[in-house]
């Protein structure tokens, strides 16, 4: 009774919010109810509140911790785009509304690399006037002391690694800490001729090169200044702003970094005198605060409760931008467990599955997000609307007969029993589970639902041994890309050299040769729309396989305060706001 009582609040909170969204995008309402804000959907549009006016404090309210302030560290999204503030890269995203944002643009360096050597080699020359906190100069070296960091995985742990895998794939390297060459010349990928000049030297080609240069990992760090596992209390600026202060849990806060120099620095505005982030555990606590104009955006966009989304479209929707993400929110399916490993068992889980019934958990259409069919995301190249299984041309609604077919064809002709693991703190996993629960139950499929701690997801579906150990053949998860390729995306969820016994991303353990050659074949492309056909076919086989079952692709309802100025979604940033081009009006 509780799980029907539930479901049935679930879909009157998202007709009510779809009724709300329909009316704001037909600019219905009157203006009692536009509040004070730019505008429905003003940062979706373009820029929300355009101006150059510096001063004020920028005060951001989270629920979840940062997993590092430490740049080489980081990889939650909202820590990347936050980063923006202290952190600097040779290349970075340019600030622009909407997909323009995945355009590469030099940040410390004078140009976008200098490509020889077959696309084995890329070049680049630092600026003039770029500096740390201490006034010093940024160099050449501190670059690659910086990116040599993200080696010494014992002590600088949990950020990407890209760069270790096409700068020292066969791990020869261990890091600056563990550095006892006589020489002490560090990674020999990176060349510094020079304090102006840094050149690095790849195994082998990569298209995405530079897009890995544009993440965190790609922070210089002044050696002297590096701190090592405790460096993510205190990084040393070389951006605008500098920590002033952070107490883990409770609150960050940002200050001018007086010997920054705009003329050094084309991308960011650096407006606000301040920066800080609260952190509060409630959710719909920090709706209520937003609202009330005590704080002015939510750090991890991710959404507002349904209380706080209703309330905001009914009363101030001209504060609110119905966003869409570069996410994709889907099932794995943990291949090695029974009888999951069969194609016809997964392909029945497919066609029973009530895709409307997921969506709705999610918010329906407008604040959820549509339909998924396949895997890529809209933003990435490759992305089409490939639908082998029909899930439109049925409207989302389960398909009982092929359910039932594919049941027969795998052994398992009155269905069988599984288990979905779906983390607690991610109320919406939970609601979507149980509602696949309830659609799969009327072909005959059993499912457990099995929440779990998001804090231990990395040691439970992040282990094959621990999923199979406990017969967990389903996992309710979501992702998006680290850069916005098939690589920053898909790579790291189904190729099959990417699967670890621990930290693992590929829960299916898809190791499939043609899958894998397409990766290959797309890297060594410097055309993205070349490359972009060839994930297209990987994408296509990836759907072909059922290993994995997208659902929804992401749209959220996200909260932008009055006082916000330069507000606008960025594409780069999976659709949050382009932090480092906001402002306040004091």
């Amino acid at each position: 009774m509780k799980r029907s009582s539930r479901s049935r609040r679930i879909a009157g909170a998202a007709a009510v919010v779809g009724a709300l969204l329909a009316t704001a995008a037909c600019g219905g309402g009157g203006s009692d109810d536009e509040g004070s804000g730019a505008g429905f959907n003003a940062a979706v549009k373009g820029v929300a509140a355009k101006s150059a006016k510096k001063g004020g404090t920028l005060k951001f309210i989270n629920k979840q911790e940062f997993d590092s302030l430490d740049p080489q560290r980081q990889y939650y999204g909202f820590a990347w785009d936050f980063s923006r503030f202290y952190a600097r890269q040779l290349i970075s995203y340019t600030p622009k509304p909407g997909n323009a944002a995945n355009e590469l643009t030099p940040d410390l360096a004078t140009s976008t690399g200098k490509i020889t050597n077959g696309g084995k080699t890329y070049t680049y020359t630092l600026r003039d006037g770029i500096t740390w906190e201490d006034g010093s100069p940024i160099t050449s070296k501190d670059v690659k002391y910086g990116i040599e960091r993200i080696w010494a995985k014992d002590v600088v742990s949990g950020g990407p690694g890209y760069l270790r895998q096409v700068l020292d794939p066969k791990g020869e390297y261990k890091g600056p800490y563990k550095d006892k060459s006589k020489d002490k010349l560090g990674l020999k990928a990176i060349q510094t001729p020079d304090d102006k000049t840094i050149v690095f030297n790849l195994a082998k080609p990569n298209g995405d090169f530079e897009q890995m240069l544009a993440m965190p990992t790609g922070s210089p760090v002044k050696a002297d200044k590096d701190t090592g596992a405790k460096y993510t209390n205190r990084p040393f600026s070389s951006g605008p702003y500098k920590v002033q202060s952070y107490t883990p849990g409770k609150s960050l806060s940002l200050v001018r970094n007086t010997s920054w120099k705009k003329a050094s620095d084309p991308i960011r505005p650096a407006l606000p005198d301040k920066v800080t982030v609260t952190f509060n555990s409630n959710l719909e606590a920090i709706d209520r605060l937003l609202i009330k104009g005590d704080y002015d955006v939510f750090l991890s966009a991710t959404g507002m409760t349904p209380s706080g989304r209703n309330d905001a479209l009914k009363h101030n929707k001209g504060n609110v931008d119905n966003i869409t993400t570069s996410f994709v929110r889907y099932v794995d399916f943990t291949t090695k467990v029974k009888p999951l490993d069969n194609i016809h068992c997964r392909k029945a889980v497919i066609y029973g599955t009530d895709y409307k019934s997921l969506q709705t958990t999610r918010g329906g259409p407008q604040a959820g997000g549509d339909i998924a069919t396949n895997m890529l995301p809209k933003s990435v190249k490759g992305s089409d609307n490939y639908d082998p299984y029909g899930i439109l041309k049925r409207g989302g609604k389960a398909d009982v007969a092929k359910a039932k077919d594919e049941l027969k064809q795998c052994g398992k002709p009155g269905g069988f029993s599984t288990s979905i693991v779906a983390r607690n703190d991610q109320p919406a996993e939970v609601d979507a589970a149980e509602a696949l629960q309830a659609s799969l139950k009327k072909v005959g499929i059993s499912l457990n639902v099995e929440p779990i701690q998001g804090s231990t997801s990395a040691s439970i579906t992040g282990s094959p041994a621990v999923m199979k150990k406990r017969g967990y053949g389903l996992s309710m998860t979501g992702w998006g890309p680290d850069f916005p390729t098939g690589q920053g995306f898909s790579q790291p969820l189904i190729d099959g050299r990417f699967i670890e016994q621990t930290g693992n991303y590929n829960v299916s353990e898809t190791n499939n040769a043609e899958i894998n050659k397409y990766f290959d074949d797309a890297l060594k492309e410097t055309d993205p729309s070349k490359a972009g056909a060839i994930y297209q076919k990987m994408n296509h086989k990836v759907s072909d396989l059922a290993v994995q079952m997208p659902f929804i692709y992401e749209k959220n309802i996200t909260w932008r305060s009055s006082r916000l100025t330069n507000a606008f979604t960025s594409a780069a940033y999976n659709g949050r706001y382009d932090y480092s081009q906001l402002g306040v009006v004091k």
